[in-house]
């Protein structure tokens, strides 16, 4: 049975990965406790309240056949805030991970980055090779973490690989998450028969992508060693309009009410959706439709 080590593992994705890989792999979870979802740990996993930047979060990477590294600071917001605590959590902490998994003998050093890497397209769809241009502190250090990582596979051997998931949605989503936040917004003023609010016209787009997808790349990655030291997409390599996933959520409370448009937000994106077909030669096909995601995170 492998030994597998979650950072983040009581966070959206982690939590989810926990899900999956406890009944057929030994799973240890590190965590913060920043996201208090203590529900989501299954019977028998073994779990560390520990910093990333510990010697305890470095120790136990050397000691596990696969590291996923989902932790992370995540807000784009607190990043232009505060930069230098953004990149103490998300360089530094890769930084010692890596380090314990280098006196290690593991198998997989799974790397969560971000489609933040990339800033505003400069072609759609995006894929790998996309020039990554960040346009905040966070996609920095997310791009940061990536070199380092790509760098201990050249330098020392270490299999690891990287993945930059586009909007990650779930029913464990937190709200605050710009890159899932509007969903959570949308669907919390649905739930109290009001209009969603959008800044802009609607015709922006995203490519939002359910959990579990973003899991099933993770599984299909654990056991590839083709591809050490590459990087992927995870996204649906579909774009929905903000206007129409609006529109998908009002469908699906059954509401018929008008949608409410405000100025655009400075800074916002246009568009931004994923080119996944590297990611399909290893296996990685979305299962997950969205109005489907939408119906488990509303519990219909």
């Amino acid at each position: 049975m492998k030994k597998v080590l979650i950072t983040g593992g009581l966070g959206q994705v982690g939590s989810y990965l926990v899900d999956r890989l406890h009944d057929s792999s030994q799973v240890t979870v590190i965590d913060n406790f920043s996201s208090n979802n203590m529900d989501y740990v299954p019977a028998g996993v073994c779990l560390f309240k520990e910093d990333i930047r510990s010697p305890v979060a470095k120790e136990l990477a050397a000691k596990h056949d696969i590291v996923i590294h989902t932790a992370a600071q995540i807000s784009v917001a607190s990043s232009m805030e505060n930069p230098s605590f953004d990149a103490d959590n998300n360089v530094f902490g890769t930084l010692n991970l890596l380090e314990g998994a280098r006196k290690g003998n593991i198998d997989k050093f799974i790397y969560f980055s971000s489609a933040a890497v990339y800033g505003n397209p400069e072609y759609l769809p995006i894929d790998e090779i996309h020039p990554q241009n960040p346009m905040s502190p966070y996609g920095a250090s997310k791009l940061c973490g990536e070199k380092y990582c790509t760098m201990y596979h050249k330098a020392f051997g270490l299999p690891t690989v990287c993945i930059r998931p586009f909007n990650i949605y779930s029913p464990r989503q937190d709200s605050s998450n710009p890159y899932s936040g509007v969903i959570s917004k949308f669907i919390g003023r649905a739930r109290e028969g009001m209009p969603p609010i959008i800044f802009g016209d609607g015709s922006q787009t995203r490519d939002f992508v359910s959990v579990h997808d973003i899991v099933d790349m993770v599984v299909l990655l654990m056991d590839e060693h083709q591809f050490n030291g590459e990087v992927f997409n995870v996204g649906t390599g579909k774009k929905t309009s903000i206007e129409k996933l609006a529109k998908t959520i009002l469908d699906v409370f059954g509401l018929d009410i008008e949608i409410e448009f405000k100025d655009w937000m400075a800074g916002d994106i246009r568009d931004s959706y994923s080119d996944i077909s590297k990611s399909h030669k290893i296996g990685y096909n979305p299962k997950i439709s969205l109005q489907d995601g939408l119906k488990e995170i509303i519990g219909i």
